[in-house]
This record gives C-alpha cells, structure tokens and sequence, in this order.
C-alpha cells in the first residue's frame, strides 16, 4: 500500500516538474520574440553570448544565414537586386532612364481652370518645359481652347545665336553635345543661327520662369489702379496717347516700396512725373516711381524688396494722389500689371 502511494507522489512530481518546464520553456520564448521583433539591445547581448542565434545560424549572418554585408555589393549571383540592400544602400538609375531620345510631343486642349503648374505636375515635367516649348510669355494668359505641346521629356528651347557651335551651347548647358544632336536629330555639329534646338534637361533663368509666371515684382503700395498700361485719352488733352505705366491710386503719404531689391540709379523732378525714383534690378529691369511727395532715398542706395523708397504725392502733372509706376526690360517698357505677384 505504500509503495503504491509512493509511485503515485513520484509520477505526480514528474508530471508537476514537466509542466513547470514546459511553462519556462513557454515563457522564455514569448519573452525572445518579443525582443526579436522590437529589436531590443538585449537580443544582441544574447546573440553574443551564442545562447540564440541572431535571424540564422549566426549572429553575423542575415535571413538563412546568409552574410547581411558581403563585398559582392547589392547583386546576388543571380543578377537580382537584394532587397535588404537596396533598402540600406539605394540602387543606381538604370542609364537607359536618362538617356538622350529624339523629341517627340503631344497635343494638349486646355481646359477650363487649367493652370501650366498643375498641367506640369499632371506629365510629369518641369514648367519650364511647358513654357519654353510652347513659347508662353505670361503663363496667366493662356486661353481655354488653347493648343499646348506636351513633350517626351524635361527641356528648353534655344535659339542659336550667330557664332554659337554646337559645342559651345552644349557647354552653357553643361550637357554633352552628342545629346543635343540625338535628341534634335543632328547629322552634323553645323547649326546655323536661328535654329531652335531642344536642350534636354536645360531649365530657364529663374529671372525668366518668374516673369512668365507673373511673380517678378511686388506691389509698391497699397492702393487701386486708376489708369492702365497702354493707349487711352489724355486726362488733360483727351487725346489718344501711350500710357506707360500704371497710375495706382491712394492717399497722400501712403508709403511707396521697391517692387523688387536693386540699386537707386537715379533721383530727381521732372515737369511732368513731379518729384520720381528710378531703381535698377537685375536682368535688365529697372523700374520708375513718379508724382512722390516726398522721396526718402540717395542715388548708389541698395534696397531691398518692400523697402520704404518715398510718399504718394501729386507733384508734376497730376489730377490727384498717386503713384505712376512704369517698369522697363533693357530699355523698353513692359506692362507692370503682368509682372506683379
């Protein structure tokens, strides 16, 4: 009767002892895969004890216990990109992506509230690109119906001027000439003056993108336009005459800024444009403020853009407060109301 009890504590304790083990067993290994997968330092500190090995059969090897690092770089024997690499170390453009192709275009009717940056973002090209090609000189006055050209790739147009070679534009672009003449269909380095050439991945002078875009100047006051730029009757005569400017309207004082940063090249009064400010900027524009009542800047002075340049006034021939605001690209008069943001 004894040794029966005996045997039965004895098979109770093994089954107790078995079922501790196999809960310690259980235990440790939820705790190990947790570290696994949250990549907890301790999971190094085991895997350098070798009590488990790290992702394979050693802590130095990757998935299957393949080397993670090796020296082949980022290709398998097989030719196939490794994914944990690519990841880690980023894989080179194929060259056939950028190479130079000949030009082709499609045809694109705009459409209502079409803009040129979102027709840019929507294939994928630079608005250079759909400036230059298209030979769009305010990108605000594209019509609804208007025919667009929607090339194959990101380019500008340039015009060859008398002594350019092939070589020398290619040097301006810094691109190599043999991709100027693939993608024009060249046979020869002869181009002659005048001829429009693609130059592809060339961008515009920023100067140039934000004149198209119509965000070259700032307003130089608060104000209202009371005359535009071009023909009208004379508000003294009633005849017909140019308009040079834009008069803007606003009370006496209202502070008169720099649409843009540049340099006063002159100061002075004049009979009919009263006491006046001329700034030059870059790219050859300069700009004429007139009628001021007060000017509150020298000749040689930098300013900045917004920078306080002088007063609204009536002085010179004027029938009220205002500033007469003409804007000049190398010497000729351009419409303000186009280059103002």
């Amino acid at each position: 009767m004894i040794e029966q009890r005996t045997q039965s504590d004895k098979k109770t304790i093994l089954k107790l002892k078995g079922s501790l083990l196999l809960r310690l067993i259980m235990g440790f290994s939820i705790v190990y895969y947790t570290l696994l997968f949250s990549g907890s330092p301790l999971l190094t500190i085991l895997g350098g004890l070798r009590l488990f090995p790290l992702y394979g059969n050693s802590s130095e090897a990757g998935m299957g216990g393949m080397s993670y690092l090796e020296s082949g770089g980022p290709e398998t024997a097989a030719g196939e990109v490794s994914v944990e690499l690519a990841a880690l170390t980023g894989v080179p453009e194929p060259a056939e992506f950028s190479k130079p192709r000949m030009l082709l275009s499609a045809s694109y009717r705009v459409r209502s509230g079409d803009t040129i940056s979102d027709l840019a973002e929507y294939f994928g090209l630079n608005q250079d690109t759909l400036h230059s090609i298209n030979e769009i000189k305010h990108a605000r006055l594209i019509q609804i119906g208007q025919i667009l050209k929607i090339p194959n790739q990101d380019g500008i147009i340039h015009r060859v001027k008398r002594g350019e070679t092939l070589a020398s534009i290619a040097g301006t672009y810094r691109i190599d000439p043999q991709g100027i003449r693939t993608v024009n269909e060249l046979f020869s380095n002869e181009v002659e003056a005048g001829t429009p050439l693609f130059i592809p991945g060339a961008r515009l002078d920023w100067a140039d993108l934000q004149e198209i875009n119509g965000d070259l100047f700032s307003w130089p006051l608060r104000g209202y336009i009371t005359s535009p730029y071009g023909y009208r009757a004379s508000p003294f005569t009633g005849v017909r005459q140019f308009h040079s400017g834009i008069d803007i309207g606003a009370a006496m004082g209202t502070p008169i800024r720099a649409a843009m940063s540049g340099r006063v090249s002159s100061v002075g009064y004049d009979d009919s444009y009263g006491n006046f400010v001329v700034v030059s900027h870059h790219s050859g524009y300069r700009t004429f403020y007139g009628h001021l009542s007060v000017v509150r800047v020298k000749p040689g002075t930098y300013v900045g853009t917004g920078e306080r340049i002088g007063d609204v006034g009536t002085s010179g021939r004027s029938t009220g407060p205002h500033l007469h605001f003409t804007v000049y690209k190398n010497g000729i008069t351009v419409n303000p109301r186009a280059l103002i943001k």
